[in-house]
């Protein structure tokens, strides 16, 4: 029987691995000219290893869903930095999270900060900690592992979530002080600044996603979840899908976007993800944010202002030029009009009409 779509994983062995230091997905299978032809086709960017006498594709979620293995949770190596009386905690806490649909990274986040906090309680089993105990480990991250404020927020709103619903404990928590947030001011770049930063990039998928960030005050994550089909170049409108708290919206499409916009997709031909790595995988958003920190570097800018501050600039820059505040709310996707009124203390429309006294003299 010929191979078919259908039927090609029938006549692959597969089995996971290393490579040149990379984590892969080894594909084996006998030779065959047809079974050949149809796996090339339908693996693309799948390269051959001659010493394994094997081809191979990175191990990432799109490739592990695409052969039907059951995507990675949490690794050996992870547990391995844990005592065995704590050690199923991580996966249960997996598990609840998955079964109640959070999202990806809040899933990443709490499974990251149980793990930490499991490491530090060695033989100590989680669920016979006392408040007191919570407590001690908090002042533990505050004053010897200096963390920040929100980093101390992640850690408790990570645990509260594990004692609550994972172990059931839902008094523990009750007596679990949180540090007062700083009031910090978003980092906004200048117009000037903002060409300065395009200018210095070559790269016309890397030039695209920058532009995408500001002009249409994208995430970084709504950015690589780009799909092609997600932009309307008819109505000049890109859905951004499932977003923060799994929410839907439009959002414009810059005009001066569009024509860059389509000499990419013919130059680059993305399949799925508009924005693509080399084994047609999602692009990664350590990755754009790279091009933005080069980006920063190259135009001689020295700020420190994360890829975010993309973001914040669009709103203010909108701001600036009179555009309603709630309009603003609903393109940036934000639940309380409140988070949106914090540009208005970082717009210099105001501002720039106070004369200080000292001038006055």
């Amino acid at each position: 029987m010929n191979p078919t779509p259908h039927n090609l994983l029938a006549h692959i062995s597969i089995t996971l691995g290393a490579h040149r230091n990379t984590q892969v997905i080894w594909c084996k299978f006998p030779y065959n000219t047809l079974l050949l032809a149809e796996f090339k086709k339908e693996f693309p960017s799948a390269a051959y290893s001659a010493t394994h006498k094997a081809w191979y594709v990175p191990d990432t979620t799109l490739y592990r869903k695409r052969l039907n293995i059951a995507p990675q949770t949490i690794t050996t190596k992870v547990l391995n930095g844990i005592h065995a009386v704590n050690q199923p905690y991580p996966q249960l806490l997996h598990n609840k999270l998955t079964q109640i649909a959070y999202s990806p990274s809040t899933i990443k986040t709490y499974t990251g900060e149980l793990t930490q906090f499991l490491s530090v309680l060695k033989a100590h089993n989680a669920k016979d900690l006392t408040t007191e105990q919570l407590n001690a480990y908090f002042l533990y991250c505050i004053k010897t592992l200096k963390h920040s404020e929100n980093k101390i927020h992640s850690h408790i709103n990570a645990l509260r979530f594990f004692y609550d619903n994972v172990l059931k404990l839902t008094h523990h928590f009750m007596e679990v002080p949180r540090p007062k947030k700083a009031n910090i001011l978003p980092k906004v770049l200048s117009k000037h600044d903002v060409k300065k930063v395009f200018a210095a990039v070559q790269n016309p998928k890397h030039l695209l996603m920058l532009q995408l960030c500001y002009g249409m005050g994208l995430r970084v994550s709504e950015v690589v979840n780009l799909k092609i089909t997600n932009i309307d170049s008819t109505r000049m409108q890109v859905h951004i899908q499932a977003s923060k708290g799994k929410k839907d919206r439009y959002v414009n499409l810059p005009q001066n976007a569009l024509e860059l916009l389509r000499n990419y997709y013919k130059l680059y031909k993305p399949k799925n993800y508009l924005f693509e790595g080399q084994f047609a995988e999602q692009y990664s958003r350590r990755s754009v944010q790279a091009v933005f920190k080069r980006a920063m570097t190259t135009a001689g800018i020295n700020k420190t202002v994360g890829i975010h501050g993309l973001r914040h600039s669009y709103a203010t820059h909108l701001l600036e030029v009179g555009t309603d505040i709630s309009l603003i709310q609903k393109l940036l996707g934000h639940n309380d009009l409140k988070t949106t009124l914090i540009y208005t203390k970082v717009s210099t429309k105001l501002l720039s009409n106070v004369v200080s006294p000292l001038d006055s003299l």
